[in-house]
């Protein structure tokens, strides 16, 4: 196994040195062989249940597998971009197991949200046949459902983050999918800068980046001109629709807006009575949605809610089977990480929280933003998967073509003094010369450091003290961690 290879390496050198000394090895050496031999007892178990594989040939990227395998074969990184609904998150890590990765280690796959990895993770251990915690698992926060005999393990990329703390060659894995990388989260760019540099170390370990089609030349460029390969969408024609509220409106909460959303269902309706996914920016915005549409008493329709804070058994009520027709109101989690089957219509209200940190003000906010033009492409791809759709916004076409063209990635808008304490106990260098796809801004940098001076993890020459290593070690920011600390004591 992959995981036992260095320390039995270790073991070995260590048994030579005492055989080069004239000292007695013997009893160590039983051992090692024994160790050896359950090793390979575990690897001859794990290429025994390999579940048998099958691909649905009505996926895109299942018409090309042959060339996607010959791809992974043959290069050490591979940048796959595709479509909504190209099939892409739940084929990959079976083609991966067809190519006998996932035996001597584990094939990891990465997602940015904890409802998205539980949910491909359900999907895909159903394809194969099998029980989530078998050859199939996932690991999330407060959550482990990864057995001694997973082949391939979902996660969130904070939990890989964490790993590479404990295991910095991350030597349990043989190959490596980072999905939705185009999100380009503090987690993602910090993984993807990691695994840069880790490549050259592990040249046994393959990595695919899997992005929308949102610049995928970029990550290509970054794993010194990977190869890419696209796949297009499972799409029909969809035709977007602009509709402005008449009053205008700066929040999905003002009156002018909950119209347009009425609105927006009612001329749906009258088109076809399919299911719709409605886009709004959080919680609070899907519970008055909620309620507008309740007390516009719509015959034989659910409104179903779909957000991160959801517990589990609310969350899968979106994947269920119904009857009526179904509403879902829910945040960019069902943007791009997350597909809800059976939708018609889309209506966009423009809008989601996006996180930004104030270096004067040292606030970390998530205030409502309007959304770039690639986020409000990926939600229009939402609709038209099982027949043509339409998508709905609640904003001006002028609106749309004055907006970002991609989101500015959250390493560029965020407080650092996380990442700059966790690279500092991993042995990275310095911030400023590590492998980031976008650089930090220099001020935010400063910033960072000057936190982390302030709260006594890193002193004057920037060494990490022994409370920046309790804080490293706590799942929050540092200062919040510095809070918790103080008040434990």
């Amino acid at each position: 196994m992959l995981q036992d290879q260095h320390r039995l390496s270790q073991q070995l050198r260590s048994l030579l040195k005492r055989a080069s000394r004239g000292e007695e090895y013997s009893q160590g050496l039983l051992k090692l062989w024994q160790s050896i031999k359950a090793s390979q007892q575990c690897l001859d178990q794990r290429r025994e249940q390999v579940p048998p594989i099958s691909f649905p040939d009505e996926l895109p990227i299942c018409h090309r597998l042959d060339e996607i395998k010959q791809l992974i074969q043959a290069h050490q990184v591979i940048v796959l971009c595709g479509e909504t609904g190209s099939g892409k998150s739940t084929q990959l890590p079976k083609i991966c197991l067809s190519l006998g990765r996932g035996v001597s280690g584990t094939i990891g796959h990465t997602q940015p949200r904890r409802v998205a990895a539980r949910a491909l993770a359900t999907r895909v251990a159903s394809e194969l046949g099998s029980r989530t915690g078998q050859a199939v698992g996932y690991k999330v926060r407060f959550s482990d459902r990864v057995g001694s005999h997973t082949h391939i393990k979902l996660m969130t990329d904070g939990i890989l983050l964490a790993e590479i703390q404990q295991d910095p060659y991350l030597n349990q894995y043989d190959t490596l999918i980072i999905d939705e990388a185009h999100e380009r989260s503090l987690n993602i760019d910090f993984i993807l800068g990691y695994l840069k540099q880790l490549i050259v170390k592990r040249p046994d370990l393959k990595l695919i980046v899997t992005s929308a089609t949102i610049d995928p030349q970029r990550f290509s460029k970054h794993f010194n001109d990977a190869p890419i390969i696209e796949v297009s969408g499972r799409t029909y024609p969809v035709d977007v629709h602009y509709l402005p509220p008449e009053e205008g409106g700066e929040c999905e909460r003002d009156d002018p807006l909950q119209q347009a959303i009425v609105d927006a269902v009612d001329e749906l309706t009258r088109i076809d009575r399919g299911d719709m996914l409605v886009f709004l920016s959080g919680e609070r915005e899907i519970r008055e949605t909620a309620e507008t549409l309740r007390k516009h008493k719509l015959p034989a329709t659910e409104v179903v809610p779909l957000y991160a804070r959801l517990s589990v058994a609310e969350q899968n009520k979106v994947f269920k089977a119904h009857t009526s027709r179904r509403i879902v109101l829910a945040t960019n989690v069902a943007e791009t990480s997350l597909t809800v089957p059976g939708i018609r219509y889309v209506i966009d209200s423009g809008f989601a929280r996006i996180s930004r940190y104030s270096h004067r003000s040292k606030v970390q906010r998530l205030p409502v933003e309007r959304i770039s033009q690639a986020s409000a492409d990926q939600r229009k791809g939402r609709c038209g998967r099982i027949s043509s759709g339409v998508c709905i916004r609640l904003y001006t076409e002028e609106d749309f073509e004055a907006r970002q063209p991609f989101t500015e990635p959250e390493i560029q808008r965020t407080n650092l003094a996380s990442v700059i304490l966790q690279m500092k106990l991993l042995g990275l260098g310095e911030i400023s010369n590590f492998p980031f796809l976008d650089p930090p801004d220099h001020r935010l940098i400063k910033d960072g450091y000057r936190v982390l001076e302030e709260i006594g993890a890193v002193v004057g020459d920037q060494r990490v003290t022994r409370l920046g290593q309790q804080l490293a070690r706590l799942p929050v920011d540092p200062l919040i961690g510095r809070m918790l600390l103080s008040a434990a004591h």
